[in-house]
């Protein structure tokens, strides 16, 4: 009887994480019926969305290359079934639109904050795009180039900012993201956002040039860490890639 009533619980958590939801309980998108990937996709450069203006990017790493911090069954279902499916959404989302012709940064600048179905599956592919750019397998450590002098300048050390991003990333409340941000006065400064809105959004009330992020949504870390989401930020730190948070620094300031 009692693993009948958790089974019940679970199935009944699963429908309701599933329903029609408002802006601040989405839908986590799943890979659709014609999504070419599957549970046993080996290569993330395999996974491809279905056809339409927005593609998968690829990985630079395979699925298993950041264990032990990141386990290869949660980067497989994360990007070849959740980012997937935000990818197909977004592109049903401006098929047939002048918004076809848009890049995904035009996009997230001009959005209507009130179309909730292109405002998450727009906000879930770009956001997802960076969270696997600045990561890597034997990354981590202190930052380097642009990163360290930013970090130093405008923090104090590398330390007092992971304190910082950690309590910011602790601190989202459900579903979100931390982010470091560039501000038009060319300054640093970390922020959340809730579900897959993001600081490129022109109705944010905080705006910045996204330099890295961090995903909170459960679907990122709870295979592995289950509750445990500050030991998930932890090691979140020992995979960022400080060469691709400088491209992105050098991109912003071109």
């Amino acid at each position: 009887m009692k693993k009948v009533f958790i089974a019940s619980i679970i199935i009944a958590a699963f429908i309701s994480c599933n329903k029609k939801s408002t802006l601040e309980e989405v839908d986590v998108p799943q890979a659709t019926s014609t999504t070419t990937t599957s549970e046993t996709t080996s290569n993330p450069n395999d996974v491809k969305a279905n056809e339409g203006a927005f593609k998968m990017l690829g990985l630079n790493y395979g699925y298993a290359d950041l264990e032990p911090y990141m386990d290869a069954k949660t980067v497989e279902t994360h990007y070849a079934k959740h980012h997937v499916g935000y990818t197909n959404n977004l592109n049903e989302a401006v098929k047939g639109t002048e918004l076809e012709s848009k890049s995904i940064e035009e996009i997230l600048i001009g959005i209507d904050g009130k179309d909730s179905f292109l405002r998450n599956n727009a906000g879930g592919y770009y956001n997802h795009n960076i969270f696997w750019e600045i990561l890597g397998p034997k990354k981590g450590g202190e930052p380097t180039g642009k990163a360290a002098e930013l970090i130093t300048r405008d923090f104090g050390s590398y330390d007092a900012f992971k304190e910082q991003f950690k309590k910011a990333g602790t601190g989202v409340f459900g579903s979100g993201w931390a982010w470091l941000i560039m501000t038009d006065n060319g300054a640093l400064k970390i922020i959340t956002t809730a579900n897959q809105d993001n600081p490129l959004m022109g109705f944010q009330e905080i705006k910045g040039y996204p330099i890295l992020n961090l995903d909170v949504w459960e679907h990122a870390y709870y295979l592995k860490y289950t509750n445990k989401r500050a030991e998930y930020i932890d090691n979140y730190f020992k995979l960022i890639d400080w060469d691709k948070v400088n491209y992105r620094i050098d991109l912003h300031r071109k």
